[in-house]
Order: C-alpha cells, then structure tokens, then sequence
C-alpha cells in the first residue's frame, strides 16, 4: 500500500509514524507535511525534515504546558517523542554519529514529559540484568492496588520501548491490562547508552524480566502475556519455548528462521554458509551491499549485534531459529500475519503449522487497509483482534482453534 513515496522504504516508516495517529502519537497532516518537504534522492532531508516538525511541536507543547492545558502538552509531547525517533531511523549504525545521539536523546525527554502527564500511574524501571539493567516503564491500569492481567511488550530491530507505548500499551490500559515495556540487548538505551548487544538465547532476557514482574503486588501472577512486535515476534516466541510462565504468547508478525527471506532473495548464501572457500561469501555479499539500502539494513543490523561484518552477521542469524525448539511453547499462541509481510513472508504460516499448542492465526489483509508489515496503518484492527482473543482467553473459553485434521491455518478471529 503506497501512502506517498515512490522509494518503499521511506514509505514504510511514514506509514510506521503516521500509524500513531491512534495512540495520540502521529498527526496525519503533520506527517504528509513533512513529507512533501523531504526529497528522496538526499537523505539527510528526511533527518532534517522530521526533526524541524518534532522541534516545532515540542515548543507547542512547551506553550500548552507553560499555560496549563496539560492534555494538549501530552499530546504534542508524544507527537513529538514519535517524529525525533523517526527522524534519525536512517541513521543507525556502529559507531552511532552525531545526529542519532540527539535525535535520539529528544525521542527519550520528550516522551518523559509526556509521560509525567498521561492519567494513569508511570512507573520509570531498571530491571536487573546480568552485570547491567534493562530500562523500560511499568503502566498501571490506575492507582488502586488491584490485581490486572500484564503485558509484557517485546519490541523488534529498531524500536524503543518509548514507541511500544504508541505501538500497543495505550490500547492495552484502556482494556484494564497492566503492561512493561522494556529495552532489551541491541535496544534502545540498553544499545545506546549501555552498549548491550542482542543475542540469539532471549529466554535469558524475557526470564529476568519475568522475575521483576513477579515482585509488583498488582501484576496477576497466572496473567502475564507476553508480546513480540516485527522481529520481537521470533524474539518473544523463542524466550517462550523456554519461559513457562508466561500465560500466553501473541507474535506480530510470526516467524520462523531469522536466515529464510535472505536465503529466498540469494539462494547461493545456503552453500556458502556451509563451505565457503577462499573468502568468496565475503566478495558475494561486498556485491550485494552495492544495494545502498541493503547497505543500511546490514550497517543497522550489526551494530544491533554488535558484530563488524557482514558475513559475521549471516553466521549469527544461523542462531536465531526455533528449529527444534518450537514445540517447547505450550502456553496458547495467537501467530499474526500480513498480506504485504516483506521482512519474514510465508513465515508466520509455518509457524503456526508447527506448533503445537493451543493456536490461533489471523491474517491482516490489504482489503482492510492492514496488509502491512505489524498492520501499520490499521492498528486499532491490530488491538481488536489480539484483545478479542485475550479477552476470550482469560475468561477460560477460547476453543482448541486448529482440528487435528486440519493442516491449514483457522481464521476464526
């Protein structure tokens, strides 16, 4: 679905920061504005471009706040939070320059600011990890003492855990869940700041993380939902083969093998990752990466694992499989999709096929305007689903949603 570049991937992140319309994070004329002003074929103007809005509307935010219209102030504060992170999306890579070090740093302040003000209790954590921590928020549903269901927000590549509250955690405290949002390994702040690299044994991450919550009074013990949004999903999903206490798991999308979409695109990267002789993956992938934006995928992506070639980063994705682990998830499993899935096609299907616990599957489709990569652009369908099913779920109705003759995926949802 084509919003207003020509070149996909400029479009994908628009659609990405104009999808938070719906979290108070994204105004659309806002976002087509910039837009028009950015040119494609000069990078540095999407950088430019996304900063000039975010700065324009964190000084609205200042005016709103300095006269006491503090619901205005959030909201500008978010806008704002949302624009700084999109602005330097193009800029990731090792070591983190300039501009991405601020852009960044404004994304963190001015979600802070907003946070001060949203109406339900903000609670800044630090969750004990290895010799470090793990930043994030825990959001309460209000200030009682109650016990709630909790969602465990899982983010993907390129996210933060300050663009987990826009991507989901609004809509869930609007359905009574409480919900963590984190920065794990390769992160965030645990990235930028603490120079945590991702790794493949995300039990090791989600398990901390599970530890901490079961220390909150109002976190329901027996509720604790675990989600994993874009590449989260293969994250979330390989920490719940081996972390049993998460009640349920929802993967957005559902994925299978980090290696499948590359080894589709360049069939010859399969023989060479198993005998590669005089360097000659090396010289392949030096060929591959004359792509500029294969280029950035790869310059992104290793500083995420904090590794210093490409081919080292291949060798690591061997890792990031849940081949011979996927049927240790037991809890119940809602596996998402989209029509469009450009990152991780066809994966969400085998996913599902292969496991074998309690499953649902539901398949965004263009029709509704959803066929995007996590649904971007429809995520209150996104919420209307995963919360339908939670719903059902928690009140102990939801039905066995694959018979046992039934090899295709159920769309039941």
């Amino acid at each position: 679905m084509r919003l207003y570049f020509d070149l996909p991937q400029l479009d994908a992140q628009l659609l990405r920061t104009i999808s938070y319309t719906s979290a108070d994070g994204a105004d659309i004329g806002e976002c087509l504005s910039t837009a028009e002003k950015i040119k494609e074929d000069q990078w540095d103007s999407w950088y430019d471009n996304w900063v000039a809005t975010a700065e324009r509307i964190e000084e609205n935010a200042e005016t709103s706040i300095n006269a006491g219209n503090l619901i205005s102030a959030r909201q500008a504060y978010l806008r704002a939070s949302n624009y700084y992170r999109t602005a330097y999306f193009f800029l990731n890579g090792s070591p983190p320059e300039k501009r991405l070090l601020q852009a960044y740093q404004h994304h963190v302040h001015t979600f802070s600011k907003a946070a001060e003000l949203f109406p339900h209790p903000v609670i800044p954590v630090r969750i004990p990890y290895e010799t470090s921590f793990l930043p994030g928020y825990f959001y309460k549903v209000d200030a009682s003492d109650a016990k709630h269901p909790t969602l465990i927000i899982n983010s993907g590549y390129d996210s933060t855990h300050q663009e987990s509250y826009l991507a989901l955690a609004a809509a869930a405290l609007k359905r009574g869940f409480h919900v963590l949002c984190f920065d794990g390994p390769g992160q965030g702040e645990a990235l930028i700041k603490n120079n945590l690299y991702m790794h493949p044994d995300w039990e090791n991450v989600i398990t901390p993380v599970v530890d901490f919550l079961l220390t909150i009074p109002e976190v329901q013990a027996d509720a604790i939902i675990l989600t994993g949004i874009s590449w989260g999903g293969l994250l979330a999903a390989r920490a719940a083969a081996y972390e049993h206490r998460v009640a349920a798991l929802i993967t957005h999308p559902g994925q299978f093998d980090a290696l499948d979409s590359i080894k589709k695109s360049f069939p010859e990267i399969t023989s060479l990752l198993q005998k590669d002789e005089n360097g000659i993956l090396d010289k392949y992938m030096m060929q591959i990466l004359t792509n500029s934006m294969m280029a950035l995928k790869f310059k992104a992506k290793m500083w995420v694992h904090g590794i210093h070639s490409p081919v080292e980063l291949l060798r690591q994705w061997q890792s990031y499989t849940l081949e011979g682990i996927v049927q240790n998830i037991t809890c119940p499993t809602l596996v998402l999709d989209a029509e469009n899935e450009q990152y991780s096609a066809g994966q969400a299907k085998e996913f599902f096929q292969r496991l074998i616990c309690q499953k649902a599957y539901v398949l965004f489709t263009n029709a509704e305007g959803a066929g995007e990569h996590c649904a971007a652009g429809a995520l209150t369908l996104f919420h209307q689903k995963t919360f339908d099913w939670l719903e059902i779920l928690l009140d102990k109705k939801i039905p066995s949603l694959l018979d046992s003759k039934d090899q295709e995926p159920v769309y039941s949802l």
